[in-house]
């Protein structure tokens, strides 16, 4: 099995940060819905600021609120402001590859949607892959 990027919101904003939490993320679930990230599945985070990587599991937020919260120990790792990657992932058979999209959102400062992209991973005719970002038009909810 190898493992590989299935969803990223890349570029995020974090709006808070709560050391006296739980644990895990919050983030908005209409943000997740476009990826296909679930509640409490596990995440990797790398803070472009700081370079940190840690991993967490994801809870949703109020829909709409554009939250990036760090909870508990994450806290730590992240603070408001600061842009980061949220990858989740998945384990495949190599001989699967083939036909692989997987979604990514980059954000604006404000954590609009900026772009909707899909890395494409297909086999060509020389039996070897292709890879390629397909971007979608995005527009945001009025």
């Amino acid at each position: 099995m190898k493992k590989i990027v299935d969803a990223k919101l890349h570029g995020i904003t974090v709006t808070d940060a709560n050391l006296n939490y739980h644990g895990s993320i919050t983030l908005d679930p209409e943000h997740c819905a476009l990826v296909g990230i679930l509640p409490l599945e596990f995440v990797d985070i790398w803070n472009k600021n700081s370079g940190a990587r840690i991993s967490t599991y994801v809870i949703f937020g109020e829909a709409g609120s554009k939250c990036c919260v760090l909870n508990g120990a994450a806290a730590r790792t992240c603070q408001p402001g600061d842009q980061i990657i949220i990858c989740s992932s998945n384990y495949i058979d190599p001989n699967q590859l083939d036909g692989t999209r997987s979604h990514i959102l980059t954000f604006d400062a404000q954590n609009n949607v900026a772009e909707r992209l899909t890395y494409v991973v297909d086999m060509n005719a020389e039996g070897t892959y292709d890879f390629k970002i397909e971007q979608k038009a995005h527009t945001q909810p009025a």
